[in-house]
């Protein structure tokens, strides 16, 4: 599976399936969230050596020389951090018996939902690999009972308290499996190497790894995380105990990963920015040889490459139209004038995926908000495109390791109905649903696609989810979910939350606005560095049409986004406050401005890609200002806002939400001390910080996740009245 870009936002792995993927979707690395100044402590890396050795006695501990992702430490903020968690303990009071309330029916909707999922499984030649309570299981292929399941790696094992596996490779012989684990309450990470013998014994951990492939029997290449960057590609050779630096990118806008192609023929080196990538080949038949260039980087093209029959499937962004188009090119000749196209995704059209098969090749495909895919023919060239189910709005694909298998696995699903396993036969040139398993039907639920005319006149869509029952919709509770950064996506999966919330008359909007992914590569690029302002004119216009169409009003209306969705959202929240009646964000990018303004820190320089250089460019630095969330926060009456952040959260500052907190709390109380004789209806907002104990970024465990929407779904109801109700 060929990854299109690396970039966020996927909250933790709902299936394991997702975790054994031959691309990198399910190990991202999250894109926008900024570190304040990082601590630069050696004995943190020996402090994570120990962890390690404490739970393998006997194991190998490969100590991370370039040193890990340190922990923040806010010092300087001790006295706003302490106001602010007792700020939090007096208001939180507020909610906690709704809270208690909706978790419990949360917890309800998760046993429902989730429990007749089966626990996932992946064949890999004559073995089956399986996970269950967090355990990872082997057998022969046909063989899964009781008597014939051999445990290769316990829970109990994983040096992280709540770790996730993210990752799973398998050696050429299956005398060797790498597992990646990450904490789910700070950045640290491993690769746990474990020798498959009569007896499976952990035969290495190495330390902060991002990604990792195995290149024959006995050889692993690995990438180094260092202060949320990658840059490093190593080898070890577990035959010899031997391990050895084997690339270095020098550019700091760049992060490096690995993929094997699907014929296992070559190992790839990818190298990218937001903007522009760069591919190395190591010949898995010679891993010793230096790594080989594809296509020297050129300043914004995007390439990614897979191997068949000793020809080169380029993915790319090269050419026009704008988009992604498919190209071949023999592997002795593979600079880009020999490359041939062969495909072109039409225009305002995402690409989600693309996986290879031994003659053809499968794109995923969205285009005018429906679901599809194109099978290419790579003997012919001949494409045959097939629409997916109307109701679908998400898709994940089903790993399959061997690439000579004629079906394709994938889950569809929408964010109110679980995922739905289905197969497209090569052979047979049909679409089928699965039906291993009974996934319940979602109760009737009515779908809108929309569009709402943007301030420039661009058509912006919406997606709209509501009982099909619900009447006088005008007086029914809106939320509205935006992100508009990086070109991804606005996250369309399924959520539990969301059935709970349609039964109880909610209706639902996902705003796809410019800087998101949608509509292709023009999309990201119309609300990106100096067009910011385009997703923050379509988000209010979207607002604006859904209230004109019936859907709600104002002061029923919430807004809800994360990350780096926090500028559309916050700049949103200065600009049209009459809008909304409540916000809730959770770990949110809010201080453009003076975390580009600092170089030092590990994510400022490859964002520029996204954000502009304001050091740089006085044109950009007031760009950024006019539109920054914390920058333009005024003296005017606001909604309610709850904020969820992390303490030790390595990709936003929890210094800048604190400032911005007393910033806003401060431009409220002299609005309503101006104006306490003018506007006497108006009620004094609730600005609310909630700080997680732990460093994770919006993915933390099953439990805190639980916990946190069940408190931000209390805060809404609360704020929108509707807790009576509830």
């Amino acid at each position: 599976m060929i990854q299109v870009k690396r970039c966020i936002m996927r909250l933790g792995t709902k299936y394991f399936l997702q975790l054994l993927q031959s691309g990198v979707s399910h190990s991202k690395k999250y894109s926008r969230c900024s570190l304040t100044s990082v601590a630069r402590s050696f004995n943190q890396t020996k402090s994570q050596i120990f962890l390690f050795a404490k739970y393998f006695t006997n194991a190998c501990v490969v100590p991370d020389s370039q040193g890990g992702i340190l922990p923040q430490r806010f010092f300087s903020c001790k006295d706003l951090l302490k106001s602010e968690q007792e700020n939090w303990r007096a208001c939180s009071a507020n909610y906690t018996d709704i809270t208690e309330r909706l978790k419990k029916r949360l917890e309800a909707h998760y046993d429902k939902y989730s429990s007749e999922l089966s626990s996932p499984v992946i064949r890999f030649e004559k073995y089956t690999y399986f996970e269950e309570n967090g355990c990872i299981y082997r057998s022969e292929v046909g063989e899964v009972d009781e008597r014939n399941v051999e445990m290769l790696l316990s829970a109990e094992d994983l040096p992280f308290h709540d770790s996730l596996i993210q990752r799973i490779r398998i050696s050429p012989d299956h005398n060797y499996m790498a597992t990646g684990i990450k904490s789910t309450h700070s950045e640290e990470s491993a690769c746990i190497v474990v020798k498959l013998n009569t007896l499976p014994k952990v035969e290495c951990v190495i330390l902060n790894v991002f990604s990792f492939e195995w290149a024959t029997h006995d050889i692993l290449f690995y990438t180094i995380q260092k202060n949320l960057q990658c840059q490093h590609v190593y080898l070890s050779d577990f035959s010899k105990k031997h391990s050895e630096l084997v690339y270095q990118e020098q550019d700091a806008r760049y992060f490096v990963d690995l993929y094997h192609t699907k014929d296992k023929r070559f190992l790839t080196i990818n190298s990218n920015s937001k903007t522009t990538s760069e591919v190395w080949l190591v010949d898995c038949c010679h891993p010793f040889k230096s790594p080989v260039l594809v296509q020297q980087r050129t300043e914004g093209v995007i390439y990614h490459a897979e191997h068949r029959d000793n020809q080169l499937y380029i993915l790319t962004s090269y050419g026009e139209p704008m988009g992604y188009k498919l190209m071949k090119t023999p592997v002795d000749s593979c600079g880009l004038d020999n490359w041939q196209s062969i495909y072109t995704v039409k225009e305002k059209t995402k690409l989600i995926d693309l996986e290879m098969f031994k003659d053809h090749c499968i794109v995923f495909l969205k285009f005018d908000g429906h679901l599809y895919l194109d099978v290419i023919s790579l003997v012919s060239a001949s494409v045959h495109s097939v629409k997916l189910p109307a109701w679908a709005c998400s898709l994940e694909l089903e790993p399959h390791p061997e690439h000579t298998t004629s079906t394709c696995y994938f889950w569809l699903g929408s964010p109110v109905q679980p995922p739905r396993r289905f197969a497209y036969s090569l052979v047979e040139n049909k679409l089928t649903k699965h039906t291993e398993q009974e996934v319940p039907i979602t109760m009737n639920c009515h779908t809108v696609h929309l569009e709402a005319k943007s301030k420039d006149e661009t058509w912006v869509p919406i997606t709209v989810f509501h009982n099909a029952s619900s009447t006088e919709l005008h007086r029914r509770p809106l939320l509205v979910h935006v992100y508009g950064a990086y070109g991804i996506d606005l996250n369309m999966s399924f959520k539990e939350e969301n059935l709970m919330l349609v039964k109880d008359g909610w209706i639902l909007a996902y705003c796809h606005v410019r800087g998101g992914g949608e509509l292709g590569l023009g999309w990201h690029k119309d609300g990106c560095k100096t067009k910011k302002h385009n997703g923050i004119q379509d988000l209010q216009a979207c607002i604006m049409w859904l209230h004109e169409l019936g859907f709600s009003r104002p002061t029923l209306t919430a807004l809800m986004s994360l990350s780096a969705g926090g500028v559309v959202a916050g700049a949103l929240y200065n600009n049209a406050p009459h809008l909304i009646r409540a916000v809730a964000l959770q770990a949110p990018f809010l201080d453009v401005l003076n975390t580009m303004l600092d170089p030092y820190l590990p994510l400022t320089i490859e964002e520029r890609e996204e954000w502009g250089n304001p050091l740089a460019d006085e044109t950009c630095k007031e760009y950024i200002k006019s539109y920054c969330p914390y920058q333009n926060i005024r003296t005017q009456h606001y909604p309610s806002v709850l904020i969820t952040v992390s303490e030790n959260d390595q990709r936003i500052p929890l210094a800048g939400l604190l400032r911005y907190v007393c910033k806003l709390r401060k431009a409220v109380q002299d609005h309503a001390q101006v104006n306490s004789m003018n506007e006497k209806g108006l009620q004094m907002p609730n600005i609310i910080l909630d700080v997680q104990p732990g460093g994770s970024h919006c993915a933390p465990s099953w439990e805190d996740s639980l916990n946190q929407v069940a408190t931000q779904l209390a805060f809404l109801y609360k704020e929108l009245g509707l807790d009576k109700q509830e």
